[in-house]
């Protein structure tokens, strides 16, 4: 009987073992949470807040690359704490059932004439041998105004490369998540340091309205 049982945990921990194989970096990125890879085969796929729900980690299904969401309470945002310029409002997160009830905050912008926006993320995080895609989500909300100038899309990496390039948000649909790409990230087993993702436009001179943000996106180029 002992024999038999000894198999079946064999057995037992095989099968976990092929249901949930080993993650790029799992144990570092969720250090915060009590919990290992096998007891969350299901929130691996759907996703995984971090950081007081200002970040999210989730592996892709296709090509097990790690992906993340950076959210708006996790980025520097100038004048994001004045109402006047910024305000705050809830948003639900995810399309999935276990999501339903998860909110997060996001920023309408109400009247800047400086737009600066800067996100982080650890390099040694991202899946190595893969190239990523980085991207900010946004929408814009009539009534918008103040787009004409095209705003600045940058990434820099650790060693002080950058990658830059302009978007005009003048012609974007309105009412509607848009992904807006700021650059690409190839990564290589070893890399460390943070890469920077930032958003703005302050030497137009135009007053600007009608931008919500969502978050920053760091994904699997398809």
């Amino acid at each position: 009987m002992a024999v038999a049982s000894s198999a079946s945990s064999s057995g037992s921990n095989q099968a976990q073992s092929k249901r949930a194989p080993a993650l790029h970096m799992f144990q570092e990125i969720v250090a915060e949470k009590d919990f290992t890879a096998s007891s969350l085969e299901d929130q691996i796929y759907t996703g995984i807040f971090l950081a007081g729900k200002t970040k999210k980690y989730w592996v892709d299904e296709r090509t097990r690359n790690n992906c993340f969401m950076l959210f708006p309470r996790g980025l520097s945002i100038t004048w994001s704490e004045d109402p006047r310029f910024w305000t705050w409002e809830p948003l639900k997160e995810g399309s999935s059932d276990a999501d339903t009830d998860t909110q997060i905050e996001v920023p309408s912008l109400q009247n800047v004439c400086w737009l600066e926006i800067h996100g982080k993320l650890e390099l040694s995080y991202l899946t190595p041998g893969a190239t990523y895609e980085v991207l900010f989500e946004v929408m814009l909300i009539d009534p918008a105004y103040g787009w004409s100038v095209p705003v600045n899309l940058q990434l820099k990496f650790p060693d002080g490369t950058v990658q830059q390039r302009k978007e005009n948000l003048e012609e974007k649909i309105r009412m509607k998540w848009l992904e807006l790409k700021v650059g690409e990230v190839k990564t290589q087993q070893g890399q460390k340091g943070e890469i920077e993702i930032s958003m703005f436009e302050y030497d137009g001179g135009l007053w600007k309205r009608g931008l919500l943000i969502k978050g920053i996106k760091i994904l699997p180029k398809q």
